[in-house]
């Protein structure tokens, strides 16, 4: 059904996608705040706001899920945040790979 260069393009891609390992959605966010203490250095002129913070947000159940990390938690999910990119771009390729190879067979 497939003609060669496809084939060998396909088994690449579920090659590397099961090269991947973990991935995880979402993304790394970094933050700074004001407070609401008046005196506070985030208030003065220029301000110096607090942070900055590291928060992951992804959707769990339908719903953005917002967690604050450390620093070094956040150099720990990056790489798996990157894997979960480029599944969904191998997976899009795939799928692009499919409708050609459909359209051939169809005419």
């Amino acid at each position: 059904m497939l003609d060669d260069v496809t084939e060998q393009r396909r088994r690449a891609i579920l090659a590397e996608i099961d090269s991947l390992g973990l991935v995880l959605p979402g993304c790394i966010i970094e933050r700074t705040t004001r407070c609401q203490t008046p005196g506070c250095r985030c208030r003065a002129n220029p301000p110096q706001l607090h942070g900055p913070y590291r928060t992951w947000t992804h959707r769990e159940r339908g719903h953005q899920v917002a967690r604050t990390i450390s620093v070094q938690d956040a150099a720990k999910l990056q790489p798996l945040i990157e894997a979960n990119r480029r599944l969904h771009q191998l997976v899009r390729e795939l799928e692009e790979l499919s409708v050609g190879a459909v359209q051939q067979l169809l005419g």
